[in-house]
């Protein structure tokens, strides 16, 4: 599978608003950000923020909804090319990893929003989330369990959980200057969830 990553693709107005929601509310909370701060972030009027979004509110929820959307989607796209190239479960579970990890390092902000804030949203866009999550690990269930078949699945998902929760770990490791270096870090990442993962056929 190839690892090559893209140079992204300029943000739109849209875009570096929602970037600039995540990293002051990361970093200071829902409630500790005002919609002027967030104007003056990406160089408008904090009133000039409603011809893009309705509020704050609507921020963090395209923030959360959509990192969960793209999550899923993201996976699905990656098995769905695995399969096309005949790739095995271990292939497949590569890539989901891969890509996780990507979303582990260049995302951190979400991860923090996601675990201080996510009670702040809408309870409609809170179930949307909460699918979208459960959509996501289903996906890799089903792969781990093509790996490990004989594993029971409640200990399949009860490890994908498990990895979840050591790749999301990176905003807690410190600041991103005093981590290794990206390729380091995400290969060392990716040794410690085949590693978890791994345990599952002893």
């Amino acid at each position: 599978m190839s690892t090559h990553r893209q140079a992204p693709a300029p943000l739109s107005r849209r875009e570096q608003i929602l970037r600039e929601a995540a990293r002051l509310f990361a970093e200071r909370g829902f409630h500790g950000v005002g919609v002027d701060e967030i104007g003056a972030a990406v160089g408008i009027s904090g009133p000039g923020l409603y011809r893009h979004f309705a509020g704050k509110d609507a921020m963090l929820a395209e923030l959360l909804v959509g990192i969960s959307g793209r999550l899923l989607t993201g996976g699905r796209r990656r098995v769905a090319e695995a399969a096309e190239a005949g790739a095995a479960p271990a292939e497949v579970l590569d890539s989901l990893i891969d890509g996780h990890i990507d979303f582990a390092l260049d995302d951190r902000a979400l991860i923090i929003l996601h675990d201080r804030e996510l009670g702040q949203l809408r309870d409609s866009d809170r179930k949307l989330v909460r699918s979208l999550q459960r959509q996501y690990v289903e996906l890799w269930v089903d792969v781990v369990r093509r790996l490990h078949p004989g594993t029971l699945e409640v200990e399949v998902r009860a490890a994908v959980h498990a990895v979840f929760g050591l790749l999301n770990s990176t905003p807690h490791l410190g600041r991103p200057g005093a981590l290794p270096a990206r390729t380091a870090m995400a290969a060392l990442l990716r040794r410690l969830a085949l590693g978890a993962l791994g345990s599952l056929a002893g």
